[in-house]
């Protein structure tokens, strides 16, 4: 009964209640943050097979690429060779946080736009992608520092 109490009154704080629903749910939004940043597909179908990078690591070789080093799936020739035989699904941000953007049309730090959707830092990192990241590891540090003290 007396927590009831509590979250009641704190429920009647409406400013704080709904600060702790957009909290919860930026919190659980940056805990999926590899499949909405992420500079690896969520998905290749290639040649009648399934393929999911964001898991597992696939040489190049395995997409008719020449090295046998992990897929550059950035690579213009490694992403003509997957669409002429199949298709891949991206992640909404197509960079992970430390995903160096070399094709901007502007030099760094780049204004937004529909590829880097609130910018890049000054060197050509996506934004959006390292405030999910950070903003995790963040709220990790944090609550793990409240539950030790």
């Amino acid at each position: 009964m007396m927590q009831n109490k509590y979250f009641s009154k704190f429920k009647s704080n409406k400013r704080g209640y709904y600060s702790l629903i957009i909290l919860a749910v930026l919190i659980f939004i940056s805990f999926f943050g590899e499949f909405i940043a992420n500079d690896k597909p969520l998905m290749v179908y290639y040649k009648n097979e399934i393929y999911f990078p964001i898991f597992k690591q696939y040489p190049e070789t395995t997409f008719g690429g020449t090295f046998k080093t992990e897929t550059d799936y950035k690579d213009e020739y490694i992403k003509e060779i997957i669409e002429n035989n199949g298709f891949m699904i991206n992640p909404i941000i197509n960079f992970y946080y430390d995903t160096i953007n070399y094709n901007l049309d502007v030099p760094s730090p780049a204004p937004p736009s529909f590829v880097n959707f609130i910018g890049t830092d000054d060197q050509g990192r996506d934004v959006l992608a390292r405030l999910i990241y950070g903003f995790r590891i963040s709220i990790i540090f944090g609550l793990t520092l409240s539950i030790i003290s």
